[in-house]
């Protein structure tokens, strides 16, 4: 099964380098130069694993994983320079899966990222499996199936349906949504909640009605 992986370095060089050896091995990287970009990309489509270096203009890895980390379990590889434990500790401590250190070797790092992919994709711990009426979710797969059709969400829409199936039968205000799935230090505005919740309900087809707009309080998944 192919794999895609987000490839996140701001050396144009090593970026290049890097996708097309997980081209060569029939993977499917993506490419990102920046973390604002990453961020972008892991909000349009789900990935199966991200190499990512640490230090970056505009947004570094270590905030990137940290943001990653609210709504996703996509295992996280750093590619770093540094060498310093706290910096290591840190970064286990956001979330991230495993580090390489440059200079490595494509080899290492392509079997070690196939790894941590067999590894997420292996595991399913207890209480992983969510389910409501026709909805199912694999939490640390990040799969959803409707009347056992597998759907595809995007990283937020997941986050929403997750949060709303652990708290079934519950109203969920949009700002306690912006909170659990955007972060809170999320600035934009409630109705991109919205958005997304329009953007779920056309893609749970049957399954929609499940998810009631309550008038002016939010949103609640019948159970």
């Amino acid at each position: 099964m192919n794999s895609r992986v987000l490839i996140v370095e701001d050396e144009a060089r090593l970026r290049e380098v890097l996708c097309d050896y997980f081209s060569s091995k029939g993977e499917l990287p993506v490419e990102a130069e920046n973390g604002v970009q990453a961020l972008a990309r892991l909000e349009e489509e789900p990935f199966d694993a991200v190499l990512m270096d640490i230090m970056m203009p505009e947004l570094d890895g270590l905030s990137v994983c940290r943001a990653v980390r609210r709504t996703s379990d996509v295992p996280i590889l750093f590619l770093t320079a540094l060498s310093d434990e706290e910096d290591k500790l840190l970064g286990y401590e956001l979330g991230a899966d495993d580090y390489i250190t440059k200079p490595f070797t494509l080899s290492v790092l392509y079997a070690k990222t196939m790894a941590l992919i067999r590894r997420s994709r292996g595991t399913m711990r207890s209480g992983d499996r969510l389910e409501v009426g026709g909805i199912a979710l694999e939490l640390s797969a990040q799969k959803v199936y409707v009347n056992r059709k597998e759907v595809a969400l995007t990283p937020k829409e997941f986050a929403l349906l997750r949060c709303l199936m652990q708290n079934k039968n519950m109203v969920m205000s949009r700002e306690q949504l912006l909170v659990k799935c955007w972060g809170y230090d999320y600035e934009g505005e409630s109705r991109a909640v919205d958005t997304h919740i329009r953007r779920l309900r056309d893609k749970l087809g049957e399954e929609a009605g499940r998810i009631k707009t309550v008038i002016k309080a939010g949103y609640r998944l019948e159970g």
